[in-house]
């Protein structure tokens, strides 16, 4: 593998890495401001709660699609070699 080749991989690893790390900030970011919208709606704090709990799970949600597609190209690569 030539050094440009290694630079490039690198790369892509790394851009993989920040865009997950996005969408786990993002996920959770949407779902306080869907708990900030029940909690004017409603008036009650409950709702900021859900809101945060449906974000958080959006962000595990996203970890263990990511995980689930770096297990698949790993076996993909186990079997070219």
């Amino acid at each position: 593998m030539s050094q440009k080749s290694k630079k490039i991989n690198t790369a892509i690893k790394a851009a993989d890495s920040l865009s997950l790390g996005i969408s786990i900030v993002v996920a959770v970011l949407i779902g306080f401001g869907i708990g900030w919208g029940l909690k004017e709606l409603t008036g009650s704090n409950w709702g900021l709660g859900v809101g945060i709990f449906i974000g958080v799970g959006a962000a595990i949600n996203n970890i263990y699609k990511a995980y689930k597609s770096q297990v698949k190209s790993y076996e993909e690569f186990k079997e070219k070699r």
